[in-house]
């Protein structure tokens, strides 16, 4: 787990991620994360939050491989939504 918030939010820091993985030493990693609403639509800013990490990573030479949204009426993935 990377962080956790409220019911409604949870601040994600593109740099923390990236640090993560490169502490343990990834190469790829798939993000995850739920939507308490139920509804697992990406929203806009998931798409943002997700692009700059991708962004940060790839100089790194860590591959985002999927990002997923996870909601009570099923999931969303980033990769099968052409997004990735």
């Amino acid at each position: 787990m990377q962080q956790q918030g409220t019911v409604d939010h949870t601040p994600v820091y593109v740099r923390e991620v990236v640090k993560r993985a490169l502490k343990l030493s990834a190469t790829a990693i798939v993000l995850v994360h739920n939507h308490p609403s139920g509804d697992p639509t990406l929203s806009h800013a998931d798409i943002q939050m997700t692009k700059e990490i991708i962004a940060a990573a790839k100089p790194l030479a860590v591959v985002i491989h999927n990002h997923i949204v996870v909601g009570k009426q099923g999931h969303a993935s980033f990769r099968d939504q052409g997004q990735i």
